[in-house]
């Protein structure tokens, strides 16, 4: 007996390496204009989180929207008989391995570059561009033409398929709302290999789907993006607070009705010595007396950053609604500093940070990132828990902390927020030292994430991830809720057999053994 168990289990190995043996050899032979590389895959089972490693057995670089759709193609008709799966990559920023494939074909969508990027200007102006596009390089061409994208990341070196199959969040999305809520159109590759171009009027199942769908529906190959007039300059403002309640009541007077600022964000500051000097290498104080008897030591503070854009010729008006903005505000008046700064120069502020983190060998660390999105009824529970006890410092990492207004999300797409008008995203984006054991070693930041999670979890503070990442198919199930079913029904109907995104570890894709 235990003969045949082993002889069976040879013959199920066998097979199986048979079968991903025989997968490269199927794949040269396709009618690409691109290529795929079979030997040098390490870099694709790489990401900005630094964390997880899952090694694919082939990489396709793209020339043409026919060559995705055509290697899609090609793996759906393997049919249930083979484990192959296809993976999105973009610029690799994802953080637990969603872009990767193990053992499938990573599609590196950077090389996707055919039709070139075009810049249309008129009343309803915008932007067609590749799915693998970098925000950086639309934002250069756009301004070109006086225009530019209405919402951003705070990080501009990302591609247009990886934020809009997430959502694209930053401190204009109070007033425009996510990336996801400024898309005309799309092109996108479904898990059977068709090209659909889809929108609000077509397809629009499909639109919605894509958008927020973390690459579970189709693959964005191409997205037109909506445009208005780009300003010259921006003045960058930050005041402290000692108070989170006076902090948070700011904010929120801040996003609701016409507000004077085109971008308010906010961050947490624990434990931080000579905070306002480090700020003076960038901007300037109002007060430079007061500011330098401001002390920072030991205490937990609160950022409001602020920016309003504006061209030249509008210098004074804008000055005064700055003035009359603020005087409104509670913060710390000795601490307000403002810099002038291009409009580009600001948006692209954090590569800048980049550049230095890599000059000192920080940048390719593990990111192990939390994002969160808290009801605004919560968000002083949360804060009151989280930075008054469980946080000691925020030396591994900035926190960003600001809330949105819900109205500017479309709740036919599939992302999941809090079911209140306003929400926060709190951001915990800490690097990881690999070598320490202190606070700022990767096990103590994963063990502080967890403690946050269980933390919104037992107070039942109706917490939702955004990039998201869970373990189990019910987690998944709990993180989606009443959206669940859709999900569910949406993958059926565009990617039935699971082939894409396995990187996020929702769904598994279904195996026929004979």
């Amino acid at each position: 007996m235990i003969f045949f168990i082993i002889l069976f289990l040879s013959c199920v190995t066998i097979k199986i390496n048979l079968c991903f043996s025989s997968i490269p050899s199927s794949l040269k032979t396709l009618p690409i204009d691109g290529h795929f590389n079979f030997q040098q895959v390490e870099h694709a089972a790489k990401d900005f989180g630094n964390r997880y490693s899952f090694l694919p057995l082939a990489v396709l670089y793209p020339k043409s929207v026919s060559d995705v759709a055509t290697t899609v193609k090609h793996i759906w008709r393997l049919g249930r008989g083979s484990e192959l799966r296809v993976a999105a990559r973009g610029h690799g920023h994802s953080l637990q391995g969603q872009a990767q494939a193990r053992r499938g074909v990573v599609i590196n969508m950077e090389s996707l570059q055919d039709p070139k990027m075009q810049v249309h200007a008129g009343n309803l102006s915008y932007v067609d561009v590749s799915g693998g596009e970098l925000w950086i390089n639309i934002l250069r061409e756009s301004l070109k033409h006086g225009l530019a994208p209405k919402s951003w990341t705070d990080y501009l070196h990302l591609t247009v398929g990886g934020t809009l199959s997430n959502a694209g969040i930053s401190g204009q999305a109070f007033r425009h709302g996510p990336q996801i809520s400024n898309v005309y159109q799309l092109q996108v590759v479904t898990g059977k290999g068709e090209v659909v171009n889809c929108s609000e009027k077509q397809n629009n199942d499909l639109f919605y789907s894509v958008l927020g769908g973390l690459g579970q529906f189709g693959i964005i190959t191409r997205a037109r993006i909506s445009l208005e007039p780009a300003p010259l300059m921006v003045k960058w403002i930050r005041v402290l607070y000692t108070d989170f309640t006076t902090f948070a009541r700011d904010q929120e007077k801040l996003i609701s009705g016409e507000s004077a600022f085109d971008y308010i964000e906010g961050f947490v500051i624990i434990n931080r010595t000579g905070l306002l000097n480090n700020w003076r290498s960038s901007f300037s104080p109002q007060d430079p007396v007061h500011a330098s008897q401001f002390k920072s030591d030991g205490r937990t503070l609160f950022c409001l950053e602020l920016a309003k854009y504006f061209n030249p010729e509008e210098m004074a008006p804008v000055n005064q609604e700055i003035k009359s903005s603020l005087s409104q505000l509670n913060h710390i008046p000795s601490t307000l500093f403002i810099s002038q700064v291009p409009y580009i120069e600001f948006l692209d502020r954090v590569h800048i940070s980049e550049i230095k983190l890599r000059s000192r060998g920080l940048w390719e660390v593990p990111h192990p990132w939390l994002n969160l999105l808290i009801p605004r009824s919560k968000i002083h529970s949360f804060a009151q828990q989280v930075f008054g006890n469980i946080l000691t410092d925020t030396s591994s990492g900035p926190i960003l902390i600001y809330p949105l207004n819900k109205s500017k999300w479309d709740n036919r797409t599939s992302v999941v927020t809090p079911e209140e008008d306003v929400f926060y995203l709190v951001a915990f984006l800490s690097s990881a030292v690999p070598s320490s054991t202190g606070s700022d070693g990767l096990e103590q930041v994963l063990i502080r994430n967890q403690r946050i999670l269980d933390f919104c979890e037992i107070a039942g503070l109706g917490v939702k991830q955004y990039l998201p990442h869970y373990s189990t198919q019910a987690e998944w199930k709990s993180h989606f809720g009443s959206h669940w079913e859709a999900f569910i029904q949406r993958k059926s109907t565009y990617d039935p057999l699971a082939i894409l995104a396995p990187g996020q570890r929702i769904f598994q894709k279904p195996v026929a053994y004979s």
